[in-house]
């Protein structure tokens, strides 16, 4: 069964044999994960392999991304390995402390007295906990306990409301965005980007580690700030895709209103041409039991009919026990999903103006294959540009991009209804035609007689020359 929405899981300890991994891409895996907060670079080379390897004897290309870790606003160690916060009893947080105990803690971020005033609420452990600033003195943030509970190492701080100054690119991540341009990722999350200039500067950095691989990563930019949304448009101008990273934008900007944010950014990145990631607990549960809650499955599938190009599993596949079922389940509840949402192409395209001639082709594809009932669309390009274009909108006919670049055909394996073939095209723009035509029917996704919307650009091999749209039926002759 064809699936539009793409699957993005994180490699960990439960996922790093090539057994297993191998059974994850077979089961649907799109776009493996590779969490920079945790591991060596030599443990990320090792997976990196794994991934190159397992995808060759899965037949197919499977992209990585290489996810950032960003400023760890975290509370350090505690001498007994973690404390019980009571609720109304005082609590400091001492940028200077080494090692907490029940009356204080150390913090990671040196810098977070700085960013506090009085009455501002800290939120910690993804919000279980929550603590009334009273005052600041010095290296000391002097709290009252509002919510209390058991604080361990290295939990996490938000500010309710955001507004903390730190870097969205600290050493360690500049450090890392070299080690992963050596292993020729495919795409690079930073984490808590402010604005446009972080992706920026995170862009320019991964093109200059990567100019010796000859490796230009899509950029991704992780939403997981407050200050990031009303920012968000020049954020989406920056990078190619953003992801909704609900997790820590949940904790700054409060559960209620990420349903509903979640939307609308989906919906910015589609009509920005952009692509959009939908992450966190998606399917929370399957770390420890073999099938997902029924409002998991409401989850998934409702990011699914937003328009989401991707669903990405995190603890669910690097640390549960049942990385492959879970994979299998989402993909099976996308599949489903899919059925049921509604096509407004022609909804799409009123007061649409097109001024490239390549990006009219893609349009003028899809609406001829929507309303002559075509079989599938098949689209010859090199840098994925046509096929990105295609996929912003919905038709219920899959699109299938072949490219004679495995870069382009790795960065496709995220746009949404879009399957990428590699095809080594002939100059000749019928050979190449034919050659599509026959790549597509080896391998079951079309059938002789089955009408084929193909686009192609004349002449071959140049990025953005798409000008050419033709319908055959499987079996004429070129």
């Amino acid at each position: 069964m064809h699936r539009a929405t793409k699957i993005v899981a994180t490699i960990g300890p439960a996922s790093s044999t090539p057994d297993i991994l191998l059974k994850m891409i077979r089961a649907g895996l799109d776009v493996v994960r590779l969490n920079f907060s945790h591991g060596t670079a030599d443990d990320h080379r090792q997976r990196a392999e794994m991934v190159r390897d397992c995808a060759r004897q899965a037949g197919r290309e499977v992209a990585i991304m290489a996810d950032l870790q960003g400023p760890k606003i975290r509370v350090g160690k505690f001498e007994n390995g973690k404390t019980m916060l009571e609720p109304g009893k005082p609590f400091i947080l001492d940028a200077e402390c080494e090692l907490g105990n029940d009356e204080r803690v150390g913090l990671d971020y040196k810098d977070l007295p700085r960013d506090l005033k009085p009455a501002d609420v800290l939120l910690l452990n993804d919000g279980l906990l929550v603590l009334d600033v009273v005052r600041v003195i010095g290296s000391e943030i002097h709290t009252t306990v509002r919510v209390g509970g058991e604080l361990s190492n290295n939990k996490g701080i938000n500010r309710q409301g955001g507004g903390l100054t730190a870097p969205a690119l600290t050493a360690k991540d500049m450090e890392d965005i070299r080690t992963a341009m050596s292993l020729s990722v495919d795409f690079v999350a930073v984490s808590f980007p402010k604005n446009a200039t972080d992706m920026e500067m995170a862009r320019q950095l991964a093109n200059i580690a990567g100019a010796p691989y000859g490796v230009k990563p899509k950029m991704i930019a992780k939403i997981e700030r407050a200050e990031a949304i009303p920012a968000l448009q020049e954020i989406l101008d920056s990078s190619d895709g953003i992801m909704v990273a609900r997790g820590d934008l949940a904790v700054e900007v409060g559960n209620a209103a990420v349903p509903a944010l979640q939307k609308r950014m989906i919906r910015m990145a589609r009509e920005s041409n952009k692509l959009v990631i939908t992450a966190t607990q998606m399917m929370e549960s399957m770390i420890h039991a073999p099938v997902p809650t029924r409002a998991e499955v409401s989850d998934v599938a409702n990011a699914v009919l937003d328009g989401t190009d991707a669903v990405m599993l995190s603890a669910e596949s690097a640390a549960g026990k049942y990385p492959v079922q879970t994979i299998e389940a989402m993909a099976a509840i996308c599949v489903e999903a899919e059925k049921s949402e509604q096509s407004e192409l022609d909804k799409d395209f009123l007061d649409r103006t097109f001024t490239r001639i390549d990006q009219s082709i893609a349009m003028g594809a899809l609406f001829t294959a929507y309303h002559l009932g075509a079989k599938a669309i098949v689209a010859l390009t090199e840098s994925g540009s046509t096929a990105l274009w295609m996929s912003r909108h919905w038709t219920h006919v899959p699109i299938f991009a072949l490219t004679p670049r495995v870069g382009s055909e790795r960065a496709m394996s995220l746009y949404r209804n879009v399957t990428p073939l590699h095809l080594d095209t002939s100059n000749d723009r019928d050979t190449a035609l034919q050659q599509a035509i026959e790549a597509v029917v080896s391998k079951g996704y079309a059938a002789r007689g089955d009408m084929v919307v193909l686009t192609v650009g004349e002449p071959m091999g140049q990025p953005g020359g798409t000008n050419t749209l033709k319908i055959v039926r499987v079996g004429d002759v070129f």
